[in-house]
């Protein structure tokens, strides 16, 4: 190995790598691995990963010596892979939150009926027939989790789930998930069936009086070393995490109330019952605070529970309940009384009580409403919404959609009612100066978007306007709206009616286009839409310019929004965002994608998916060149998103190519070889050419110089280099009636056009894959049968020394693809000897013998530095003596040069770049 190489390789193994994922095996040979996992920070894999791979390790099935398929075996290996998955979950403290967003019900179930085992329950007895009070505490806490679980699960089913539309067919994928899907609802049936004996269980288990203990991972380690010990009877049964009994209440009474929450749509008597449960929870954490607790309740949703049954079990005695902003609006809905919602809007827009979800959603109901052909509800529509809208600016949120597109067409009436929300909804002896300085930045923005000069007069001359701001900025204000107004005022002219004429819509449309084309700040975007779209409502603004391009399969979902407004700004914050990227603008084009990313968040979850996918790209571009131009490695939250995209399974999303392309090409280019090699699914290498390429390219260098028996991965990458450089051939009858063949290049027969490829490696930044790709297409290069001179390059000898089929490969495209290459590599680096080499050798099997030596000169300068030391004999090779020879006039320079003993070696190699040639005596 010459010194630079080894240099190379020592520079690239020092560098900084993502540490392998631990793998579930590991922990079955080392007993205590588990535990020092889990006590890292951020533990890769998670605690919940591993209780799935545990748990799907021991429950595969067995093939017998007749190839039948037999249940899992219950040996060693399977009970310790179980009882590591409850210690995971022990690790966890049983939290059912925890295990149930990130488990599915079939391995939960699977978790908690070992949790059942382990504790020893009594198989075959109905658990309401066992008496908890009895039973060891770790089995009545055993016991109480599972019921638990179960209520909580039937509770969960009863939530409408938006259906995931099923992306391109995948047999296996497809097969998985609805093998999953029926293991799902058959465990749900059961636990439907069995609900009626957990409500009982969970309701005995308030009537008890001791304290409970739960499994820790001490404790499942005793159990394992007593298996004969009968029905729990160990120090495991009172050594565990212990529970108090009004914390077991405490839970208890949070599940019950859900489930009969849930039951009270078809009986509304059981409402109370929930009422009692949700209330009793409130006493017991406001009586032990919630961070005593070692299950968390979720005080949002309680406080929801609890405001929802005191609606729904309203009573006439029932005063304090009856106050309540909930109630009087739930009141007001049923009864159709509208004008009262606006009132206690209004009223709540000091005191702030109301969440803005609750507010929002009133909104939707009334809008929904209004569609069913309720026209008297616009007005109250538009009030609600001006409502909303006042009190998201005075808690510093932005001003939603719907309020602009309701005051695209605004009337005195409109800015009378507005004016009257802002002054009641803003205490002007009491408010902050920051509450003053955000009401008052609206109205000014208010009246910046209005074309009417009387309804700005109304905002201006208003008694809360005059309060809020100074004398300079009302007169600054006065001046920019005199700038933009559309009559041309300009009193020093002597005839002042022919200045004074209105200019006409189109010039203002065309000025406001103008504008729109030139602009990059999002905000100034969605106000020129805005204001173009209350001129005209028949013009599709995203056409204006050929310049705004967005890729086919964006738009076509863009396309596809119904209201213009959003669809037109959409489609330029993102095309103007993609042009930015482009040029390299990425700081405008990260304004503009997190613009788009907020407006499609709101209605458009693959539009969302869609605006994550480019700033991925874009945050790769410009660590790339920024960070990465000058080898800082990128942070470990980008590594980890790139492999996120890799991974992802989301239907119906679409999906640019070049983003693949470029997560693939970053983690070449980092050395992220380990993922790409041994952790990358094994379905998205069967799916994507750009990862499968990637896997092997990883695996080759990973391998370098490797003996000959690690040469496999060589092997299957040579392969499908030689079917992507492969030809189509074709028969054709002539008008004469011979049969002539036709090659067709650029064929499908590879896993991608050689294009494709070519364009895939001009990404590549590393040395070593570089090095390899280039030694690859060498290799290919040589076995041609006509060659007459080979061309030398690093690592040839690992590539396959015969083609098959020699005709099928398209040599002509194959040569000029090591040309590019070479060139493209000697761009990242120009003073790479190997690569200059393989320059001057193609130089020489072209007879521009000048050029070869002019870059065979260059090479043994590179390496000697300028010949003050050895050439390495791998660099001056006889083929490099021979072109010296064939070279006129230029021998006795390069034998010279080539046994180190020319004085002026220096003067030479100017020379020769100077004058193409050498002529040195």
């Amino acid at each position: 190995m010459s010194a630079e190489a080894a240099d190379r390789e020592a520079a690239t193994s020092s560098r900084p790598c993502t540490p392998p994922q631990t793998s579930w095996f590991e922990f079955l040979l080392e007993e205590a691995l588990l535990e020092q996992h889990l006590q890292k920070p951020s533990p890769d894999p998670p605690p919940v990963q591993l209780i799935v791979q545990f748990l799907e390790q021991a429950s595969k099935p067995s093939v017998n010596e007749q190839n039948q398929v037999q249940p899992p075996p219950d040996n060693k290996r399977n009970r310790i892979l179980k009882l590591l998955a409850l210690k995971v979950a022990a690790h966890l403290k049983w939290d059912l939150d925890i295990l149930e967003k990130s488990l599915s019900v079939p391995v939960l179930n699977m978790l908690l009926n070992e949790l059942l085992c382990i504790s020893k329950v009594p198989s075959g007895t109905k658990h309401v027939d066992v008496d908890l009070a009895s039973l060891p505490p770790t089995t009545a806490m055993a016991i109480l989790l599972y019921n638990r679980w179960a209520i909580r699960t039937i509770v969960q089913s009863s939530f409408p789930v938006k259906q995931v539309k099923p992306g391109p067919p995948q047999l296996n994928v497809m097969n998985q998930m609805q093998q999953e899907k029926e293991l799902t609802d058959s465990i749900l049936k059961v636990l439907k069936e069995q609900a009626a004996d957990s409500i009982l269980v969970l309701e005995g288990a308030l009537q008890l009086s001791k304290d409970l203990y739960v499994h820790t991972i001490r404790t499942l380690d005793l159990l394992a070393m007593e298996p004969g010990m009968v029905n729990g009877e160990t120090e495991s049964s009172t050594a565990g995490l212990k529970i108090s009994a009004e914390e077991i209440q405490c839970q208890v009474c949070y599940d019950l109330g859900a489930i009969y929450f849930q039951q009270g749509s078809t009986n509304a008597a059981v409402h109370e019952k929930a009422k009692e449960m949700f209330f009793k929870t409130k006493e017991l954490i406001a009586k032990n605070g919630s961070s005593s607790l070692h299950f968390t309740i979720d005080e949002e949703r309680l406080a929801g529970y609890c405001q929802a049954c005191g609606v729904l079990t309203l009573s006439s005695d029932d005063t304090s309940q009856q106050a309540t902003p909930y109630s009087q609006i739930h009141r007001c809905m049923k009864s159709g009384n509208y004008q009262d919602i606006v009132n206690i809007f209004l009223e709540d827009n000091l005191t702030l009580s109301l969440p803005v979800q609750f507010r929002q959603s009133v909104l939707r109901e009334l809008f929904q409403k209004s569609q069913q052909g309720n026209d008297a509800l616009d007005e109250v529509c538009f009030k609600v919404c001006v409502c909303n809208t006042v009190c998201d600016v005075l808690q510093g949120r932005t001003v939603d959609v719907q309020f602009c597109q309701l005051f695209l067409k605004p009337s005195k009436e409109k800015i009378d009612f507005l004016l009257e929300v802002c002054s009641k909804s803003l205490n002007l002896e009491n408010a902050s100066e920051a509450l003053k300085r955000k009401m008052a930045a609206f109205l000014k923005n208010l009246c910046l978007g209005l074309e009417d000069l009387q309804l700005v007069f109304m905002i201006s001359s208003h008694e809360l306007f005059m309060k809020l701001l100074k004398d300079d900025e009302r007169k600054l204000l006065i001046d920019q709206m005199r700038k933009r107004s559309p009559r041309i005022n300009l009193c020093t002219k002597p005839v002042a009616s022919f200045y004074d004429i209105p200019a006409s819509a189109s010039v203002n449309i065309g000025q406001l286009e103008h504008q729109l084309i030139l602009s990059v700040d999002p905000w100034r975007i969605r106000q020129i839409l805005i204001e173009l779209h209350g001129m005209t409502s028949e013009r599709q603004f995203w056409t204006i310019s050929n310049k705004w391009e967005v890729p086919n399969v964006y738009g076509n979902v863009i396309l596809g929004i119904k209201d213009s407004l959003t669809r037109d700004l959409v489609y330029i914050l993102m095309a103007k965002g993609l042009h930015c990227c482009a040029i390299k603008d990425f700081v405008h084009a990260k304004q503009l994608f997190a613009a788009c990313l907020e407006l499609v968040t709101e209605f458009s979850p693959k539009l969302r998916q869609v605006m994550l996918n480019e700033m991925l790209l874009l945050d790769i571009y410009t660590h790339e060149a920024g960070p990465g131009a000058s080898g800082e490695r990128p942070p470990s939250d980008l590594i980890s998103r790139v492999r996120g995209y890799l991974e992802m399974r989301v239907p119906d999303i679409p999906l640019r190519q070049v983003i693949a392309e470029e997560c693939v090409a970053f983690l070449l280019n980092w050395c992220e070889n380990e993922y790409l090699t041994m952790q990358v699914p094994l379905p998205l290498v069967q799916t994507n050419p750009y990862v499968k390429l990637g896997q092997l390219l990883a695996a080759t260098c990973k391998e370098l110089p490797g003996p000959k028996e690690s040469r496999r991965t060589a092997k299957d990458l040579w392969e499908v280099v030689v079917q992507i450089c492969s030809v189509s051939n074709q028969h054709k009858r002539g008008n004469d009636g011979r049969v002539s063949l036709i090659k067709h290049r650029e064929s499908t027969l590879g896993i991608m056009y050689r294009s494709e490829l070519l364009s895939f490696i001009k990404k590549l930044r590393e040395p070593l894959v570089l090095t390899t790709i280039l030694s690859l297409f060498v290799k290919l290069h040589n076995v041609r049968e006509d060659i007459v001179n080979d061309i030398a390059a690093e690592h040839i000898s690992i590539w396959p020394s015969s083609i098959p089929n020699l005709q099928s490969v398209d040599f002509e495209a194959v040569a000029v693809t090591v040309k590019e290459l070479v060139s493209y590599a000697l761009t990242i680096n120009a003073n790479n000897h190997f690569w200059l080499i393989i320059q001057a050798d193609i130089y020489f099997a072209t007879n521009q013998y000048s050029a070869a030596l002019h870059y065979y000169l260059q090479a043994g300068a590179v390496c000697s530095d300028f010949f003050n030391k050895v050439v390495p004999p791998d660099v001056y090779t006889d083929q490099c003596v021979r072109a010296s020879d064939t070279g006129q006039g230029s021998s006795s320079v390069f034998t010279a040069l080539s046994k180190l003993c020319l004085p002026c070696a220096k003067a030479a190699v100017v020379q020769e770049s100077q004058l193409g040639q050498c002529s040195v005596t």
